[in-house]
């Protein structure tokens, strides 16, 4: 790998002036920075972008890595982020991760290298390779979880109460009068899947109907959501409620295909509010998250901490709403009477 004083060298010019070719090329002569510019193509050099963010202690960028980019949900989250992180001074670097520990482990590497400040993962999982850092600099270690929360991570958190918007859901169907009601969950070991069952589970036990609940794992996606909703329609559940509201949109695919009408048959229930669920048909019941605001807070917890603020707050927890739509309406049995 050539090094900066054999660019120089090819260029005829000092390291000093390769160096501010590279940091601040409006301050060198236009046949200069072309000639020193070509030096660095023929041959091959990489500038230390590492050594470089040592030298200034600061690279002045945030790393945020999404376990999906594709969904909606995260975007509205990114730009929350980004707008926090300007305010503060601060570029957003995004990964998608796409749910793969590896990858989330070679973007974990950019704050090892001190390529980025901070991270913050929109996952379950803590990257393998900063686990030493979590244990060694405890609340310091510039990382912060957002929209999961697991104590266990060891690292701060900006999230909703899980289960408490799911119990919301669950009553909200039961008033309704709906007793046998399915579920779509997403993958169980994440946080999200585990706090979002507990509160649903917890508002049937309440009212003696846990043993009528028809409990289905599927990804978060619409596919997977389609066909468990078809399994839970054969055993003719009255409602379901699903973990995002993308997996809703599979759900009234399948009960449309199904020759049955939504709320007439069958009523259901999303998670997150997506922009667009407003707009489906029929528009959907749905807990709302505040995605925009999941990501500001993230922002601003990660900055306390690297701006070294005395005891900054550990676990944000933001609030929800259930917003009844079109979706949700009378169980048959009621409607009947």
């Amino acid at each position: 790998m050539p090094t900066i004083i054999e660019v120089a060298a090819i260029a005829g010019v000092s390291s000093a002036t390769v160096s501010r070719v590279l940091s601040r090329p409006d301050r060198v002569a236009e046949p200069t920075r072309l000639r020193v510019l070509e030096a660095i193509r023929a041959s091959g050099y990489a500038p230390n972008v590492a050594a470089r963010t040592l030298r200034t202690l600061r690279a002045a960028k945030i790393l945020l890595t999404v376990p999906d980019i594709s969904n909606p949900f995260f975007a509205s989250v990114i730009r929350g982020a980004a707008e926090a992180a300007r305010d503060a001074g601060y570029a957003i670097v995004v990964g998608d991760t796409r749910h793969d520990p590896q990858v989330e482990d070679q973007y974990a590497e950019m704050l090892s290298r001190r390529e980025v400040d901070g991270l913050i993962f929109l996952g379950h999982r803590l990257p393998e390779s900063l686990a030493a850092l979590v244990s060694q600099q405890g609340a310091s270690a510039p990382i912060v979880n957002g929209c999961e929360y697991s104590p266990d991570i060891g690292v701060p958190s900006v999230h909703i109460d899980n289960a408490a918007a799911s119990d919301d859901a669950i009553e909200h169907l039961i008033a309704l009068g709906h007793r046998t009601i399915g579920i779509v969950t997403g993958p169980p070991l994440s946080p999200i899947t585990r706090d979002r069952l507990s509160g649903a589970l917890d508002a049937a036990r309440r009212h003696g109907l846990q043993d009528r609940l028809q409990v289905r794992t599927a990804d978060y996606s619409a596919r997977r959501a389609f066909e468990e909703a078809r399994d839970l329609l054969a055993h003719e559940v009255t409602a379901i409620f699903c973990f995002s509201d993308e997996m809703a949109m599979g759900a009234l695919s399948a009960i449309s295909q199904a020759g049955l009408s939504c709320p007439g048959h069958v009523s259901v229930i999303g998670f997150d509010d997506l922009p667009l669920s407003p707009f489906f048909q029929p528009a959907l019941t749905t807990i709302a998250q505040p995605k925009g605001l999941i990501g500001r807070r993230a922002v601003e917890l990660l900055v306390d901490i690297l701006r070294g603020t005395e005891n900054p707050e550990w676990q944000v927890t933001l609030p929800h709403e259930l917003l009844v739509r079109e979706s949700t309406g009378l169980a048959r049995a009621v409607a009947g009477r």
